[in-house]
C-alpha cells in the first residue's frame, strides 16, 4: 500500500514537470514565433521603404538635368535599390514568387549607377536616358503602390507571415495577399539594354532672429501671460527651464477660465513664444482651408510677425497646419519659418511653432539676379509644364542659403518644385509634390 502511493505521488509529480516543460516549449515556440514575425515586418517595412524612395530619386532624375545634380540623385537611386533587394531577401517567401521583383531591382540599380557615372563624367543624359528613366519610375510607382497595399493587410490582419510561409507549400500566393499584382506588375517588363519643404535645414547655430536680452522667470511668465491675453487665464503654473533644446526656453502650463489647459514656451534671450499648443476636440469642419490660412495670417500679424505668406499645409483630425514664410521684396525666404495650427470649426488659432524664424529672421540684402529667368528655365527638362515661377531664398543642410529662381511644374504625372540658381544657373534642389485631400507633401 505505502509502495503504491509512492508510485502515485511519482507519477503525478512527472506528470506535472512534463506538463510544465510543455508549458515552457509552447511559450518559448510562442515567443520566437513573435520574433520572427517582428523581424519579417521590420524587413518588410524597410522594403517599403526604400522602394518609395527608389521611386521619389527616379522622378527627381526625370526632371533635372544637371549633370552634377543628376549624378547625386542616381547615386542615391543605386543604393536606395541595392537596400531593398537586401531586405526583400529576408522575407520569407520562396525565390520564384520574387524572381521578377528582384530583377526590377537589380537592374534599377545597375542602370541608375551606369548614368550616375555618365553624369559624373560630365556627360548630360540623353533623351533616350530619360526615357529609360521615366519607364523605371512608372514600375517602381506600381510597386510602391501594391507594397503599400501589402502593409495594409498586414496592419489589419488580413495577412499573416505565417499566410505566406505555408503558402511555399504549394497554394496560390494569389488567394491570400495582393503580394501578386508585384509580379504582375513586371510582367511586361523586358529590361533595359521621391513637415513642408525645408523644415528640416533651418537650425542655426547663431539665432539671428532671436534677438533682445535674457530675462528671467517672472518676466518671460508676464510675457507668456500678455500673448495669450491676461484676461482669459484663470491659473498660471510655472514648469520649468530647459536649457538643453535648440533655444533655452521657459516653460508654462495656463488654465483659462473656460477651462483650457494651453502649454507656452519663452525663449531665455529676448523672450519670444517659440511653442503654443493645446488640444481639444473638433467635431465638424465649418471653415474652408483658404480661410483658414488667412486667419493664420491675421493672428501672425497681429502678434508681430509681418509679410508672412503660406507656402504648404496639412489637415489631420479636425486641424490645419499651415507653414508660413516670411516675403521680404517678393522674395519667398523658406529659412524663416512659422506653423500655425487651426481648428476648422471656428478658426480658433490653437498652436504655432516659430523656431524657424528665430533661427534665421533678418532683413537680408536681396540681390539681383545674375541671370534670367529665361536662362533659368533652360536648364530644366524641356518637356516639363510650369506652372509658376518666383524668386525664392532656400536653406541648405550646410546652414547657408541660395538665392534661386523657384519653378513649379508637372513632367508626365509628376508635380515637381525645381531650385535654379539665380546668380549661377547651378541646379539647387529638386522636390517631388504629392497633393493629398488632406494637404501637400514634398520629398
Amino acid at each position: 500500500m505505502k509502495r503504491s502511493r509512492i508510485w502515485t505521488i511519482a507519477t503525478i509529480i512527472a506528470l506535472i514537470v512534463v506538463a510544465i516543460l510543455a508549458y515552457n516549449l509552447f511559450n518559448q515556440k510562442k515567443v520566437y514565433a513573435t520574433t520572427k514575425e517582428n523581424d519579417y515586418n521590420m524587413a518588410f517595412y524597410e522594403v517599403v521603404e526604400y522602394v518609395q524612395n527608389v521611386k521619389t530619386y527616379l522622378a527627381k532624375s526625370m526632371v533635372s538635368k544637371s549633370a552634377e545634380h543628376g549624378a547625386e540623385m542616381l547615386t542615391h537611386v543605386w543604393r536606395e535599390a541595392n537596400l531593398a533587394q537586401a531586405y526583400l531577401g529576408m522575407l520569407p517567401i520562396e525565390s520564384q514568387e520574387l524572381e521578377n521583383t528582384e530583377k526590377f531591382l537589380n537592374q534599377v540599380s545597375e542602370y541608375s549607377y551606369t548614368l550616375s557615372r555618365k553624369n559624373i563624367e560630365g556627360n548630360s543624359l540623353t533623351d533616350e536616358d530619360i526615357d529609360k528613366i521615366k519607364e523605371l519610375y512608372n514600375y517602381s510607382n506600381d510597386l510602391a503602390n501594391t507594397l503599400n497595399e501589402m502593409a495594409d493587410e498586414l496592419n489589419n490582419g488580413i495577412l499573416t507571415w505565417q499566410d505566406l510561409m505555408r503558402n511555399t507549400e504549394g497554394s496560390d500566393i494569389a488567394e491570400i495577399s495582393t503580394f501578386n499584382v508585384v509580379e504582375e506588375n513586371f510582367h511586361e517588363f523586358t529590361g533595359l539594354i521621391y513637415d513642408g519643404a525645408f523644415s528640416e535645414h533651418i537650425i542655426s547655430s547663431e539665432k539671428k532672429g532671436l534677438i533682445g536680452d535674457d530675462i528671467d522667470e517672472e518676466t518671460a511668465k508676464i510675457k507668456a501671460e500678455e500673448f495669450i491675453g491676461k484676461d482669459k487665464i484663470k491659473e498660471t503654473k510655472n514648469n520649468g527651464f530647459v536649457e538643453n533644446g535648440d533655444i533655452p526656453v521657459y516653460r508654462f502650463e495656463m488654465i483659462t477660465h473656460d477651462d483650457k489647459t494651453i502649454g507656452i514656451s519663452i525663449s531665455k534671450k529676448g523672450g519670444h513664444v517659440v511653442f503654443l499648443n493645446y488640444n481639444r476636440d473638433v467635431l465638424e469642419q465649418k471653415i474652408s482651408e483658404q480661410d483658414a490660412i488667412q486667419k493664420g495670417k491675421d493672428y501672425l500679424t497681429s502678434k508681430g510677425f509681418e509679410n508672412m505668406q503660406e507656402t504648404y499645409y496639412l489637415k489631420q483630425d479636425g486641424f490645419i497646419t499651415i507653414n508660413y514664410a516670411y516675403k521680404q521684396n517678393d522674395v519667398i525666404i523658406y529659412s524663416d519659418l512659422i506653423k500655425v495650427k487651426i481648428a476648422l470649426d471656428d478658426g480658433e488659432i490653437i498652436g504655432l511653432e516659430s523656431t524657424g524664424y528665430l533661427n534665421c529672421h533678418y532683413e537680408r540684402q536681396v540681390p539681383k539676379p545674375k541671370i534670367s529667368i529665361e536662362e533659368a528655365r533652360n536648364n530644366l527638362n524641356s518637356k516639363a509644364q510650369i506652372t509658376s515661377e518666383r524668386l525664392a531664398i532656400i536653406p541648405t543642410e550646410w546652414m547657408t542659403e541660395k538665392f534661386c529662381y523657384e519653378f513649379k511644374g508637372k513632367l508626365e504625372d509628376v508635380d515637381f518644385i525645381a531650385y535654379i540658381n539665380a546668380e549661377t544657373g547651378a541646379e539647387e534642389d529638386i522636390l517631388i509634390v504629392t497633393n493629398t485631400p488632406d494637404g501637400t507633401l514634398t520629398e
